[in-house]
């Protein structure tokens, strides 16, 4: 198990890495990722997929690879995590369902569980695109002044980090 999750990590930092260095700017990756983060985490059936091909394909500012990272970091053991934590809090904030637990959570369930799913997921996925917000535009921003000190004009470049690079300043 220990060897997987390691080959894993080199191709996520290099995706990573291919997301900061596209010609998007730390916020439009960050923003993806948020936005990505935010919808994954949402009991959606398994339509992110399909809503990140037309969001990529419509929404020339996002960064696709942003998009696709949030599949990767959401993988289906994760999102259960988020499902259960999501009961757990939607039930703390809005008194518990008699005889029922987090393994009785699905969409058969009676209204009252889905309501507290759903109270619980919406809370906890707008946390998570917060943090992931931030998180991916301070690692963004750091990739970009690292580009920038390392290529020979790189202190010559006079633009803000969140400038659009094919948009003149």
């Amino acid at each position: 198990m220990y060897d997987r999750l390691a080959s894993i990590r080199p191709r996520v930092r290099s995706g990573l890495e291919r997301a900061f260095a596209a010609d998007h700017t730390p916020h439009e990756v960050a923003a993806s990722f948020a936005f990505g983060v935010f919808f994954v985490a949402m009991p959606t059936a398994g339509t992110a997929l399909a809503l990140f091909v037309l969001i990529a394909y419509f929404v020339e500012r996002a960064s696709r690879l942003a998009l696709v990272a949030t599949l990767v970091v959401f993988n289906p053991p994760v999102k259960w995590a988020v499902y259960g934590a999501s009961f757990w809090l939607g039930s703390h904030l809005l008194g518990p369902v008699p005889g029922a637990s987090v393994a009785d959570v699905s969409l058969s369930a009676g209204l009252d569980i889905l309501f507290r799913q759903l109270v619980g997921n919406t809370i906890l996925a707008v946390a998570l695109a917060v943090v992931g917000y931030a998180v991916t535009l301070q690692l963004a921003r750091l990739h970009h002044q690292r580009q920038r000190s390392a290529s020979p004009t790189g202190a010559a470049e006079s633009r803000s980090d969140d400038a659009r690079p094919d948009v003149p300043s």
